[in-house]
């Protein structure tokens, strides 16, 4: 029975892939054009109207509508890389586990403390998705915790398992906009954003929000996708890197990608400190195969047809995002830096 229903899987998803890709390939949406193509300077920003940035906070708010709950079914609460051991030979049931080691890499090559005088105590998600993030760390030092999301339903269920888990004076979230976050000035002592700047047109007023709301001597701890560093010789990506990304762009509703190295500058021109930065991409190496296997599942291919077209689209461009790291195009890196006292 598993295996007729693995064949079945396969067929349906091999059809569903094949009529979308036609669609896709011969449509003329391409909602993020404008927003699209290589690398960001560190000593600009890349130009958005108004037009262009409602339109995607629009399409961002709508595909994770659409998808978190897939994802929460079948993944759990975060919705964020697994951390792995390099070539590590790895099964279903290691995911939600590398899940959370990633959490606790992140603190960890961050400096963190858990020293109770020194730990955090304010803490903001930027870009909370239901809140697997802000749970694990306000648990872990007992600190009040902020997430803001673009999605209503990733807010709202965040906030219910919040208080399902006994957290509800904790943790709380609220639907905002990460380049104009509702916070004052120096409010969070811990400033946390899991993958949610690759979603940021804005670059340096992303940067610089996650520098505004942190308090002095604050900690700021970005996880994002970039594309590789340019060489000193380049001014952009090649065409076929950037063609790859554009792909990419369109599935998941992403502005211009930039490099480590640019927000290291960015960084860097809002006199931040300790500025430091690693590429993971070979410990994160195996979170995508296992994303697509588990979509070619029964449970995950039915609901992946019942969620709906951009959640679809977005599972078509999953295996891009395994190309663009076997090229070196795409990298995970984690950035982190101090605000000074």
């Amino acid at each position: 029975m598993i295996s007729l229903r693995g064949a079945c899987a396969s067929t349906l998803l091999t059809t569903t892939v094949t009529r979308h890709s036609i669609f896709f390939a011969g449509s003329n949406l391409q909602p993020l054009k404008r927003l699209r193509g290589g690398a960001i300077r560190a000593n600009g920003s890349l130009a958005v109207n108004a037009a262009d940035d409602q339109r995607l906070k629009k399409g961002i708010a709508e595909f994770y509508d659409e998808s978190s709950g897939i994802w929460e079914n079948i993944w759990g609460e975060h919705m964020h890389h697994g951390f792995y051991d390099p070539d590590a030979i790895v099964q279903i049931s290691d995911h939600r586990s590398a899940q959370i080691r990633m959490i606790e890499q992140a603190l960890l090559f961050a400096s963190v403390t858990e020293d109770s005088s020194k730990k955090p105590r304010s803490i903001v998600d930027v870009g909370c998705g239901i809140g697997g993030s802000s749970r694990y760390v306000s648990r872990k030092y007992g600190a009040e915790c902020c997430g803001i999301t673009l999605s209503p339903v990733q807010a709202e269920r965040a906030q219910a398992l919040a208080t399902a888990q006994g957290l509800a004076n904790k943790v709380s979230f609220q639907v905002a906009d990460a380049l104009n976050q509702p916070f004052p000035d120096g409010k969070f002592d811990l400033v946390w954003s899991m993958e949610s700047g690759e979603h940021m047109p804005d670059k340096l007023k992303f940067v610089s929000e996650l520098a505004r709301v942190a308090a002095p001597g604050a900690t700021i701890i970005i996880v994002t996708w970039c594309h590789r560093d340019l060489y000193p010789t380049e001014e952009s990506l090649r065409p076929d890197e950037k063609r790859l990304l554009d792909k990419i762009c369109d599935g998941f509703y992403l502005p211009a990608w930039c490099s480590t190295a640019d927000y290291i500058k960015l960084l860097e021109s809002l006199s931040l400190e300790d500025i430091k930065a690693a590429d993971w991409s070979d410990n994160v190496a195996p979170f995508w195969p296992a994303v697509i296997r588990s979509a070619l599942t029964w449970d995950g291919l039915t609901s992946l047809l019942r969620s709906g077209w951009k959640t679809i689209r977005g599972a078509l461009v999953m295996p891009l995002m395994i190309e663009g790291f076997k090229k070196g195009v795409i990298k995970f890196s984690i950035i982190t830096c101090r605000k000074p006292e």
